[in-house]
């Protein structure tokens, strides 16, 4: 199997726990960045605490109304939006990230040159946007291959299931520069 890995899984094939891994989930194929960012930020807090099925359906009806336009989504009354399927709180963030898209307090276009933490910094000023989110952010929209979010529950169960006893910052440290695709492993092992 060595011989079809790429430089990430071989990194982390060093690893033994994640040598397994990666021999019973098999090479995970590479993310890419998403092209709208603004519209991928929406989708993931849309996508918070719900089930996949119900985020997509409420996704699907605010595309369909806004066409991942802030100015439309700013167009609708909170009201709207809340007969869209939003909950308050995802009401008043999503109002937030359009604002900051418009005003262009968040240039979204250009986040991807921003380093990781600057990014981070960016987002989080937006009400309803934690470090976690952030992260996700960096992750699955910017495609960042050297991210991972100690403070995401499954993460840490993951650590702790595969990696007991063992200290955790020096563990992360070394699967850099490939600590997302190592994050993607420890998420797929706790399926």
């Amino acid at each position: 199997m060595t011989d079809i890995l790429d430089d990430a899984h071989l990194h982390l094939a060093r690893d033994p726990v994640m040598a397994g891994l990666i021999e019973r989930h098999g090479p995970l194929p590479p993310l890419s960045p998403a092209p709208d960012r603004y519209a991928a930020l929406v989708r993931a807090i849309l996508g918070q605490q719900l089930s996949v099925k119900a985020a997509s359906s409420i996704a699907a009806r605010l595309e369909l109304a806004t066409e991942h336009d802030p100015a439309r989504v700013l167009a609708l009354s909170p009201g709207d939006l809340r007969g869209l399927g939003l909950s308050w709180a995802k009401v008043r963030t999503v109002r937030a990230i359009s604002e900051a898209a418009l005003s262009g307090q968040t240039d979204f276009a250009h986040l991807n040159s921003l380093p990781d933490e600057e990014v981070i910094a960016a987002l989080l000023p937006l009400p309803g946007i934690g470090r976690w989110t952030a992260e996700m952010f960096l992750m699955f929209t910017l495609a960042r291959a050297d991210v991972f979010s100690i403070g995401d529950l499954g993460l840490r169960r993951g650590l702790e299931q595969f990696y007991p006893g063992q200290e955790v910052g020096e563990l992360i440290r070394g699967w850099s520069p490939h600590r997302t695709l190592a994050a993607r492993y420890l998420w797929l092992a706790r399926i």
